[in-house]
């Protein structure tokens, strides 16, 4: 009897390791877009597949009105121990276990996603060429490409057809060459590599926070919780995160307000220390190297292993969805190559202490870098 007992446990957990890991039922495809998985060819979606709203949709709107105001503000981690990962994994492929003590420092993190106004400072004080700009193109999901667009592409990532490299697009042309940010600046800035996201931040005299602390942060002192705030994906029947709703890839009803990215300004505040959109809206990169293999071993201030092929990503993004990529959880995670870009991927800075020009600043132009004002 405790042979079988035994037999049917091995069973159960190598379902849960398969199911895990079946990316035409687990997956939106977002660790897929790099540049080193395109397949020639490419199967285009059907009538039936265009995106759908269901009504007005206010794709640029704020909450707050806040349209062209800096969102570049930092509020303080007080440091402490949490309980990081999950002894009850939606994805276990994805090393979202064990649960394991971890201790992090007090640290300071950005209340808001790096927006496309921020990230134009950055880039007119002093002229950095994005890798998606150099590389000459970047991911898009083929529902948010124009046919125009689209009649001139030939490839597709393998393992999600859904995402085409566009050429000539990047994160001032977020959905091909003939899309602008114009109407959405204060919007994430998306398509911008882990490398990109690093040279921002020192810029900004700041840096990529670690798994460990955005974690953290992202969990709010709860423990065990799925999400920021509990377990409840719509408390009191409130949308608090931008993500996909209805049949993906092709129909996105937008019951949230957004089809693609939202204002980094929107919904209320996921966290107790008022950080907003850290779970949904666009993947978020932290500074470790991807591994899946964790030890329950208590650790202080973890920086993940000290090399690797890929980056980690958090957060999830207005591309997931519970049925094919439940990843905007706080224990949920996936991983790209530092170079890759996408139109879901973005992020947000970290820093030890108050960067001088942010403690100091009493308006916008001096909420700005001091070697770099005299440039603008």
């Amino acid at each position: 009897m405790k042979f079988l007992i035994f037999i049917c446990s091995v069973l159960l957990l190598l379902f849960k390791l398969i199911k895990s890991d079946d990316k035409s039922t687990s997956d939106c495809g977002c660790s897929s877009t790099s540049r080193s998985k395109l397949k020639s060819g490419r199967n285009n979606m059907g009538p039936e597949d265009t995106l759908r709203p269901s009504g007005p949709v206010g794709h640029d709107q704020t909450d707050d009105g806040n349209y062209h105001g800096r969102t570049n503000q930092m509020v303080v981690i007080e440091g402490s121990t949490f309980t990081m990962g999950t002894d009850k994994p939606f994805l276990v492929a994805d090393g979202e276990g064990p649960a394991r003590e971890v201790t992090v420092d007090t640290f300071w993190l950005d209340v808001h996603e790096v927006s496309n106004a921020e990230f134009k400072i950055f880039v007119d004080a002093t002229g950095y060429v994005t890798e998606a700009e150099k590389f000459g193109n970047s991911f898009v999901l083929e529902a948010f490409i124009s046919d125009k667009v689209k009649e001139k592409i030939d490839q597709a990532v393998a393992a999600a057809p859904w995402w085409l490299p566009v050429n000539k697009t990047d994160w001032r042309h977020p959905y091909g060459p003939d899309t602008s940010i114009d109407d959405i600046m204060d919007h994430p800035v998306v398509h911008v590599s882990w490398n990109d996201a690093v040279a921002y931040c020192t810029w900004a005299s700041k840096r990529l926070p670690t798994e460990a602390e955005w974690e953290m942060a992202c969990r709010s002192g709860k423990r065990e919780r799925l999400f920021p705030w509990g377990n409840n994906e719509m408390p009191r029947g409130e949308h608090r995160m931008n993500i996909w709703h209805g049949a993906f890839p092709g129909a996105n009803t937008a019951d949230d307000g957004f089809i693609k990215t939202a204002s980094v300004t929107s919904y209320p505040a996921q966290t107790k220390h008022g950080v907003k959109n850290m779970v949904g809206n666009v993947w978020e990169w932290v500074s470790d190297w991807w591994k899946v293999r964790h030890s329950r071993e208590s650790l202080q201030n973890p920086q993940g292993p000290p090399s690797g092929t890929d980056k980690v990503k958090k957060g999830g993004s207005y591309m997931c969805i519970k049925e094919h990529c439940y990843r905007y959880r706080c224990a949920a995670r996936s991983q790209n190559t530092p170079d890759s870009s996408a139109s879901n991927l973005g992020f947000r800075c970290a820093a030890n202490s108050l960067p001088d020009y942010l403690a100091k600043s009493s308006s916008p132009e001096e909420q700005i870098p001091i070697a770099s004002r005299e440039e603008l």
